[in-house]
């Protein structure tokens, strides 16, 4: 089905000089569409996503349409159709048409093609099937903009069929409820994703971590999640979760802050998890480093709700532990007893603005004091670090070492 001037291409792309890449694909005898999210985000009315496109030419004869024009090209994949066009420094992934002739439940072999609707055929779900041109021309071959317009979410032709080609596509079709869905979840779509969940084992974790976090991002995470839970959906990695009201909490205070989401964050706040569960967790999800050590610091340091509602003690804190990791377990503390302080905005600008205090004492300070036993160091700076911080960071480099002489003295004594 063809709609005749129905989008507006500036919502998907205003450089002009990226629509110079239509006419030089159109010289070499051939077509160039926007495709998939990009489209589908820009008829929902969402901003700040990946423009993606699609041509009926093979990779070689686009390589061949740019070098021509004087336009450059990096193999981005090319063995999977798609080649990065650069213009004006920014890469834009072109991909061939394709269709499929293997899969695995991971990887399809392909072929490439001219066929565009055998090319949508092959994508997983209506709403990601729909094609648009330089001209506001949308191609929709599986009826996936009224879909998108009623809030359905579907997969194309057999559901199991779909996810039997690439079994992260159970994640996909619960990511994409989450963003998109107004009514019920499809049935067909959720049987079929029960049906092939353990399929999921066969995927690394990474990619499932990946589409795992990207849910939890979503408007409706604690719907979806509980959809998933009930159903058993990645039952062999996470365990369920009693907290979906303490993560609606977090989700709406962020909003209301006007901060970042954060899937860590939100992960954390699905299991407020002892130290052991955070480095199962972590270690289960192939977490980063970082991440890694932030999901285990919100685990096992445990701050009071109260310190954080006083200056003094704040400042301490953020000394101690860093601005970040104080904005985060500030808003944890307060999900978890949803319960949300009076002046967070304040409180929150002072994390941001604060000063941290540098000690001014370094283990040379405490060689120059005469020590000894140079095992000793280590605690004797520790010991003037505390009482510098007892004293609200008062207390000056000279005061210190005096301070630091007298502890070298009672530790040679």
């Amino acid at each position: 089905m063809i709609r005749d001037n129905y989008l507006d291409v500036k919502k998907i792309v205003q450089d002009k000089k990226f629509l110079k890449l239509f006419r030089v694909v159109e010289s070499h005898g051939g077509v160039l569409r926007f495709v998939g999210g990009a489209v589908r985000d820009a008829l929902a009315g969402l901003k700040g996503f990946d423009i993606d496109l699609a041509t009926d030419l093979s990779p070689d004869e686009l390589v061949e349409a740019c070098t021509e024009n004087g336009i450059k090209t990096v193999p981005i994949g090319i063995k999977f159709g798609t080649v990065g066009v650069i213009i004006n420094d920014q890469v834009l992934e072109v991909t061939s048409l394709r269709k499929d002739i293997k899969t695995d439940g991971r990887h399809a072999e392909v072929v490439f093609t001219t066929d565009w609707e055998a090319d949508a055929s092959r994508r997983d779900l209506t709403i990601n099937a729909v094609y648009a041109d330089e001209k506001g021309n949308v191609f929709d071959y599986y009826n996936g903009i009224e879909d998108l317009e009623k809030g359905i979410v579907r997969f194309i032709g057999l559901p199991a069929q779909r996810i039997k080609e690439d079994y992260l596509r159970i994640m996909r079709f619960f990511r994409f409820y989450s963003i998109f869905g107004k009514t019920e979840i499809d049935k067909k779509a959720l049987k079929a994703c029960i049906e092939n969940r353990d399929g999921l084992k066969n995927l690394s974790l990474e990619r499932i971590r990946d589409e795992l976090f990207k849910i939890l991002l979503t408007k409706n995470v604690s719907k979806t999640i509980r959809i998933m839970f009930d159903n058993e959906i990645l039952s062999y990695l996470l365990p369920d979760s009693k907290n979906l009201d303490k993560l609606d909490f977090l989700i709406n205070m962020v909003a209301e802050e006007g901060l970042r989401p954060n899937p860590v964050r939100r992960l954390f706040m699905l299991y407020l998890p002892d130290k052991m569960l955070a480095e199962n967790l972590a270690s289960r999800l192939r977490l980063t480093k970082k991440q890694k050590e932030e999901f285990i610091n919100w685990a096992t340091i445990h701050p009071q709700l109260s310190e954080f509602m006083n200056e003094e003690s704040l400042l301490v804190l953020i000394y101690k532990y860093g601005k970040d990791f104080c904005q985060n377990k500030l808003l944890l503390l307060q999900a978890a007893q949803m319960n949300k302080i009076p002046h967070l905005s304040e409180t929150l600008k002072f994390i941001n603005d604060a000063i941290v205090p540098i000690f001014p004492v370094k283990g040379k300070d405490i060689i120059n004091a005469g020590v000894q036993n140079h095992h000793n160091i280590g605690i004797i700076l520790d010991e003037l670090q505390e009482i510098w911080i007892k004293d609200n960071f008062s207390a000056t480099r000279d005061e210190l070492l005096q301070i630091a002489a007298e502890l070298v003295k009672s530790k040679s004594a």
